[in-house]
């Protein structure tokens, strides 16, 4: 971020003391506290659901979430000369939410189960005059409000597909696409298989949402960068990609986060699912969904993605780790899936 984008703050009603460049962002030191100004990439539509949803958090929820500060004109955002957004934000001074350490991890999902129920709304209730363009964010019209991952599996493994036939065609490969294409068969295989189940667990969900009444909104990237630790106690940041969906989205993405850093712990999943379901029990279909989302190869797809869009001339070192981690991984992946999902416990 850039001088020229410094000089956007003097459209705010905020006397700015001093500022310093934090991640992608610039923290700014006010009148007001210490503030964020970032870049903003979505639409207007988005931003005002988004605020809508923060406004709602600060009135009823006791969990601290940013809010968006307008401008002298009253504007969510201002525009620079090349007509880049940007975003002036609360923000509190804390440290990330330490993976590591396990009694904050449970922490974090508890936090996660209370911020969905204050975000757990009956369908004309909330954003009715919203106009979020977009398969999901079709919550104001009462129609189907959550948001299907079967266009985006099957988009992905279009894309894999894609790879899978330039790495074929590649007459000198380096050691990265030898062993990205050993283990290409195995992944694609089950990216295609677990899309077809989803599609037909999506018709059962459908018919089922269709006879609720209520609909509940997500963070949409909950996770521990998101999770900041601070002397009052936890801030939530960062609400760009809320959306209407069923609650195991967040839940979904933190977990994998978690789980993927510890090898797949099948007590830590237990964990993990037993602290969320203390305030907000899972539904069977939620679980379905949850088991689906989690079983879906998204780390390979992105290590794929990363490589097909990137310069082929020299490929990062730290590519072929990653590749090499999540193919050692699979076997505890599966054992986690077959334990916490496809097995009744019968005692």
């Amino acid at each position: 971020m850039n001088d020229r984008a410094v000089n956007l703050l003097e459209q705010y009603e905020v006397e700015v003391l001093k500022t310093r460049k934090g991640r992608g962002a610039i923290l700014c030191e006010t009148s007001r506290g210490c503030l964020i100004f970032k870049e903003y990439t979505g639409n207007e539509e988005r931003l005002a659901a988004q605020n809508l949803l923060l406004t709602h958090l600060q009135k009823t929820a006791d969990i601290q979430v940013e809010r968006i500060i307008p401008n002298k004109e009253g504007s969510l955002y201002v525009k620079d000369h090349d007509g880049v957004m940007y975003l002036l934000k609360t923000y509190e001074e804390g440290r990330e939410c330490n993976i590591n350490d396990r009694a904050e991890c449970l922490e974090s999902v508890r936090l996660l189960s209370k911020l969905h129920s204050y975000m757990e709304f009956e369908r004309e209730e909330f954003l009715p005059e919203a106009d979020c363009t977009g398969e999901d964010s079709a919550a104001a019209s009462g129609r189907r409000y959550v948001f299907s991952p079967g266009a985006e599996y099957e988009k992905r493994n279009r894309e894999l597909k894609r790879v899978r036939r330039y790495l074929k065609q590649r007459s000198q490969k380096t050691w990265f696409e030898i062993r990205l294409q050993q283990s290409f068969d195995t992944f694609l295989e089950q990216a295609f298989t677990l899309s077809e189940e989803w599609a037909e667990y999506e018709k059962l969900r459908d018919r089922e949402n269709n006879q609720e009444r209520k609909f509940t909104y997500c963070h949409g990237d909950y996770q521990y960068h998101n999770l900041l630790k601070t002397a009052k106690g936890w801030f939530i940041i960062n609400f760009e990609k809320c959306v209407p969906d069923d609650p195991v989205r967040d839940l979904y993405l933190l977990m994998r986060k978690l789980l993927e850093k510890s090898n797949w712990s099948v007590t830590l999943g237990r964990e993990l699912l037993a602290a969320y379901e203390e305030l907000k029990p899972l539904s069977a279909l939620s679980r379905i969904d949850l088991y689906y989302r989690l079983a879906y190869p998204e780390k390979f797809w992105k290590i794929v993605n990363f490589y097909y869009n990137s310069g082929k001339a020299w490929i990062p070192g730290r590519n072929l780790e990653k590749l090499e981690k999540v193919v050692e991984q699979e076997a505890d992946k599966q054992h986690f899936l077959d334990a916490l999902f496809r097995t009744v416990d019968t005692k």
